[in-house]
């Protein structure tokens, strides 16, 4: 009988993509770090995060913004930027998380189709991420300067929580940037491959 040919397809799963997932997982444990944190804004005395501000035993008189509670964490002030920052970056968290989800779920199966679309979604929902924690981190410094005539301290710095979140604007714009640039059509190639069927009596 003589030889047949097949076409097979191969799925290869590109290091890029692998990278892109691997940003992903770390941008959820910087937002989550972010969030907690009450080190986003600091002067003497005075710590200021997204949900919650601490007072220092020693804080100087007045507080800033005209505060005037004893030394202790309270919910943050109810002030429009710092609760809008908060829900940008819940919603940077979310939409990561089910990005990264994505993601891995494109590396993990074979269909190709399938893979695409995974992909496809993945770069849209991480594309939205990365503008909802860039929108946080510009209201929140500028929306911050419009009220420090109130702030009753010469200086004031930015904590590690506030990097923390650039840092996630950064691992989330090369999660973006990977899974744009490893183009789909890499992802497969097709190999042939001769089949001899042998109905000789030799075996």
């Amino acid at each position: 009988m003589a030889p047949t040919t097949t076409i097979e397809t191969v799925t290869i799963t590109r290091p890029l993509k692998v990278i892109a997932f691997i940003c992903g997982l770390i941008v959820i444990i910087l937002m989550i770090m972010g969030l907690a944190s009450t080190d986003w804004l600091m002067a003497d005395g005075w710590r200021q995060g997204l949900f919650m501000h601490c007072i220092a035993d020693d804080a100087e008189q007045p507080l800033p913004f005209n505060v005037q509670d004893p030394p202790g964490c309270y919910q943050s002030r109810s002030e429009d930027y710092i609760h809008a920052a908060a829900g940008l970056c819940i919603i940077t968290l979310i939409t990561d998380l089910v990005a990264t989800i994505l993601t891995g779920l494109g590396l993990r199966t074979k269909e190709h189709h399938t893979k695409y679309k995974y992909y496809r979604f993945a770069v849209i929902v991480m594309g939205l991420a990365l503008v909802s924690i860039l929108i946080a981190l510009i209201i929140y410094p500028v929306c911050f300067a419009a009220e420090l005539n109130l702030g009753n301290r010469k200086i004031w710095e930015f904590g590690w929580a506030y990097g923390v979140g650039w840092g996630a604007a950064i691992f989330l714009f090369g999660g973006v940037v990977l899974l744009l640039c490893d183009k789909e059509s890499e992802e497969i190639y097709y190999k042939e491959r001769k089949i001899v069927h042998d109905n000789d009596s030799r075996a």
